[in-house]
Order: structure tokens, then sequence, then C-alpha cells
């Protein structure tokens, strides 16, 4: 483990030249990886690890959509692929990679399968942070480790069959064996993370639920719409209005501001996008700031958790989830927008 200075913060990093593949599967040889959920991070995680060499299986509820996701992702039922009980059963390392509702549902089954000197897995610090609202309370004597991937587990797959990694945040809430440190650093490099980063539980899950609704997602949309109405309110075409607000944003300006940082952007800009954008980034940041405040407050006071369980929980929450997307799908910006990707280069025959 290495210290980096991060902008004058030293950090503790993992990266992969000091832990290489053949360590973390020299660590792992003897473990059973079960991976409970085909859902968002269940096949990205599985199936990296399986191309990396790793003894895997799969636990899904059988005969569902993800089941038969999971068979033709090429998981063998009876040999990879098992009913959840089943893979529990076989399983030293449990990775617990169910949506936050389904793992508050499933625990009492996990629970009792959770053998001493097992590992419990999490990609979320959720159903641990907020355990007096979700029960799930793991016993003292598993390890309960945790790698985030930065990223969805689509990106993560896609990273991997690139040849590049998807950076990961990795946590040990309980190291019940002397071995949760190895263990986690070894399943991150076999996720396929770029380099891990240390951080709890709960930083986990506050980060996270900030980013979603944050820039990652709510804000971002939020904004998007707004400057969306006022181009259209002012006469501009929705095609106009909608590649000015997204598709230059996505397709053109944030690949570079990866590669080389809002710095680099700005400086590789004309003058005149560089001095409005210099003059008017802070107003944004004085407007919203509030915002990302009042968020992050609801988020540590477990509110938002406790919204999303109660939401989730709910036996109509995917009727009415539909009806939120179908909003968003049908709003002239995003049907502007299907349209726009429709006549890229690449999607035109």
């Amino acid at each position: 483990m290495a210290k980096i200075n991060f902008g004058g913060t030293e950090e503790n990093v993992v990266t992969r030249e000091e832990f290489p593949l053949s360590k973390a599967q020299e660590v792992l040889k003897d473990e059973t990886i079960a991976v409970i959920g085909y859902g968002v991070q269940g096949p990205g995680q599985s199936l990296n690890l399986k191309d990396n060499g790793f003894n895997v299986i799969v636990g899904q509820r059988k005969d569902s959509k993800s089941w038969d996701k999971a068979i033709k992702d090429g998981w063998e039922p009876g040999k990879t692929l098992f009913p959840i009980e089943e893979a529990l059963e076989r399983g030293t390392i449990i990775q617990y990679l169910l949506s936050d509702a389904g793992q508050i549902a499933v625990w009492p089954t996990v629970k009792k399968h959770l053998k001493p000197g097992n590992a419990l897995y999490f990609s979320h610090g959720f159903g641990i942070t907020y355990k007096e609202r979700t029960n799930i309370i793991p016993p003292k004597d598993v390890d309960v480790i945790l790698v985030a991937p930065k990223g969805s587990g689509t990106s993560l797959r896609r990273m991997f069959l690139e040849g590049r990694g998807l950076n990961s945040s990795y946590a040990i809430f309980q190291d019940a064996t002397g071995r949760a440190f190895e263990r986690v650093i070894a399943l991150g490099i076999g996720v396929g993370s770029g380099y891990l980063f240390e951080t709890t539980f709960q930083k986990e899950v506050y980060s996270d639920l900030t980013g979603e609704r944050g820039t990652l997602m709510g804000a971002i949309q939020g904004l998007f719409a707004a400057q969306y109405e006022v181009l259209r309110a002012n006469g501009h075409s929705p095609s106009e209005a909608f590649n000015e607000t997204v598709e230059e944003l996505t397709q053109s300006l944030m690949p570079l501001v990866a590669e080389n940082g809002m710095d680099w952007m700005y400086a590789n800009c004309s003058t005149t996008a560089q001095r409005g954008a210099l003059d008017w980034w802070k107003k944004f940041r004085d407007a919203t700031l509030p915002v990302f405040k009042e968020l992050y407050s609801e988020v540590a006071k477990g509110n938002e958790a406790q919204r999303a369980i109660d939401a989730n929980s709910q036996k109509d929450y995917r009727e009415k989830l539909e009806e939120e997307l179908k909003e968003l799908r049908e709003s002239e910006m995003w049907a502007a927008g299907a349209v726009v990707r429709t006549l890229r280069p690449e999607n035109q025959k």
C-alpha cells in the first residue's frame, strides 16, 4: 500500500503494480467466490473474476430473468450457477451484490449460511452503514469487506475487455480472520479495478448517495433540463438546444476533461469560451452549494436511506418507477436526444 498525495492530502492507495493479478490469484487460490445477485454489479464483477482465473459461482433465484441472463453469459446450472441458498453454502467469500432492497429481503437467508472465517463482501456501504434500518448485522466471526467500483457494472466489464481498469474504493468493516486486507485487495484486483483507494463503509455510502443525487445523475439532469428549457423558450430548435446542452458535453468535452482535467479544457477552448466559463462557474457553485449541503445533511441523517427503503419496498415500486422514467424518456429534450443519437456517424448505415 502506497501513500499518494492528492492535492496536498495523502491517501492510502493500492495499485496493480504493487499487488499484481498473480498475487491476487495466490491469495484466493483456495476460496470459492459466490456472487449473489446478477443485476447491476453482478455480471461485470463475476465475469471479470472468472476471466481472471478465480473460482467463481453465481447464486440467483431460479427461473428468473437474471437466471436466464446468467445462462446466456456462460454460467452453467449445477456447475457454476446455483439457486441462492446452494451458492451460499458452497461459497467461502459471499459477494452480496443484490440491490439494497434485495439485500434487506434476503439477509435472513444469507446470515444462516455464513460460516466462521467466511468473508461477506459488499460493493455499497448501505446495508452495513444503516444497519439499524436494514437489520443487516453480520456475525462477529466473518470478515466484512467492500470494493466499490466507481461506475456501473457495465462500465467495469467494458473497460476490462478493453484492457483498462475502473478505479474502486475499498473498506474493511470487520477483520475476523486477520486476512481481511489481503482478501479485499485481491478481490478488488480480480474484479478489474484500476487502482484501489481506502475508505470506510460510511464514507462510501455518504459519497455515493450524494454523488448519485448530485453531479452523477440528479444535479446533471436538473442542469440539462434548465438550460434546455431556457434555450427553447428563446426560440432555439430542439436539435440545437439538445446539441448545445447535452451532445457537445458528453461526446466532445467530457472525454477531454477525463483525459486532461478541466484546467486543460479551459486552456484549449476559444478565448470567448474561456472568459465566459471563468466568469460563470463560481456563480453556479454558489447557487448550488446550499442544495449540496442540504443533500449531504439528509444523507448523513439517514433520511435519504429511509426514503429509498420505504419506496423500494412498496409492491408497486416497479410500476411507479416506470411512470417516472417514462416522464423523462418522453420529455422533449430526451426525445430529441434519441433522434440525435441515431444521426451520429457510427449509427448511420
